[in-house]
C-alpha cells in the first residue's frame, strides 16, 4: 500500500466521521484558548462586581469586572452585552481580608495574606448543565514590615489575574 493510498483511506475515514457527528445532532464547540464554548452561543454579559466584602479597595470592583471582561473579549469571539447574554455573570465581592501567614521564633509576623473571596453565578442557555453559583478565593502574600494600602494595588492586580483565570475555566473550560 502506497503513501496516497493511506491518505485517501484517511481522509475516507475523517469525512464519514464528520458526517455522522453532524447526522447524530453532536454539537461542535469551538476553542482557541482550551475554552469549550457552543457554537451557538454569540454573546457574553458580565455584570459589574459590587464589593459586598467588611473591608473595601476603592479598585477591587472594577479590576474584577474590567479583567473578565477583557478576558472573554480577548479569548472568545463571544460579543460583550449590557445583559441577557448566552453566557452569563453575576458576581460580588463576599471578602477581602489581610492575615498574618507566617510567624517568626519571636511571634510577629513576617509575612501577611491578603485573601479576595468573590461569588459568582454563572449561567449559560445552551449548556444549563455547567451552570454554577459558587465561591472562588485567591490570594497573595506581602512583607510585614509594608503596608497594605503600599503595596495593595499590585496584590490586587495578582489576585484578581488568578480569580479571573479560575472563573472563566469554571464556566467555559468544562473540566
Amino acid at each position: 500500500m502506497n503513501a496516497s493510498s493511506i491518505i485517501r483511506r484517511v481522509a475516507l475515514v475523517v469525512a464519514v466521521a464528520l458526517v455522522a457527528a453532524t447526522q447524530s445532532g453532536c454539537t461542535i464547540k469551538y476553542s482557541f484558548s482550551g475554552a469549550s464554548i457552543p457554537l451557538e452561543a454569540k454573546t457574553v454579559s458580565i455584570a459589574y462586581f459590587p464589593n459586598n466584602a467588611p473591608m473595601v479597595a476603592p479598585t477591587l470592583s472594577s479590576t474584577l469586572t474590567d479583567g473578565l471582561q477583557d478576558k472573554f473579549a480577548r479569548q472568545t469571539k463571544l460579543q460583550l452585552v449590557p445583559s441577557n447574554g448566552d453566557l452569563a455573570f453575576e458576581s460580588e465581592i463576599t471578602n477581602y481580608t489581610s492575615t498574618p501567614a507566617a510567624i517568626t521564633a519571636n511571634e510577629t509576623a513576617a509575612m501577611n495574606r491578603l485573601t479576595i473571596t468573590v461569588k459568582v453565578k454563572y449561567t449559560s442557555i445552551y449548556e444549563p448543565q455547567f451552570n454554577y453559583n459558587k465561591s472562588f478565593s485567591a490570594f497573595a502574600e506581602y512583607d510585614a514590615n509594608s503596608l497594605l494600602q503600599d503595596v495593595q494595588d499590585t496584590l490586587i492586580q495578582e489576585i484578581c489575574e488568578q480569580l479571573i483565570q479560575d472563573i472563566f475555566n469554571a464556566a467555559v473550560a468544562n473540566w
